[in-house]
């Protein structure tokens, strides 16, 4: 599930509709929605609008977006304790988010990471990364 691989063409065809339907979400204008614009801190999102962002794209694509898959699939093959340990992200658990996460400046993916700061690593072109994963995951019918 983790390999699928998805190109930069892939992610400009979808950017535009995935930059506005956040834009929309967090009332913003949308030529601050920038690909690598962390929802958090650069838009000012906030925990309860990511179900909000994920309700609308889901509507947008006509893809389902399981909660906490981004989290999940950051995850990838590491256990939760080899991500994490005390709430705090491992040493591994950072490693894999930066290659999980390649759209994030490495800088922003530091140790020490607490677990619950993952989303803030969040941006725009990961929301469009989780879409089209979704929907190579799931062939439309």
């Amino acid at each position: 599930m983790s390999n699928i691989t998805i190109t930069k063409e892939e992610i400009q065809a979808i950017y535009p509709k995935v930059a506005a339907t956040i834009a929309d979400a967090l009332a913003c204008d949308e030529d601050k929605v920038k690909a690598d614009a962390s929802l958090i801190n650069d838009l000012g999102a906030e925990s309860i609008d990511f179900l909000d962002i994920v309700f609308r794209l889901e509507r947008a694509f006509k893809v389902k977006i399981p909660r906490g898959k981004i989290v999940e699939e950051a995850r990838g093959p590491l256990t939760e304790d080899q991500f994490q340990s005390n709430g705090m992200v491992t040493d591994a658990g950072v490693a894999r988010l930066r290659e999980f996460l390649s759209e994030v400046p490495a800088d922003r993916i530091k140790s020490p990471l607490k677990a619950a700061e993952i989303p803030r690593l969040f941006t725009v072109e990961t929301f469009a990364k989780m879409v089209i994963r979704q929907q190579k995951a799931a062939p439309q019918a």
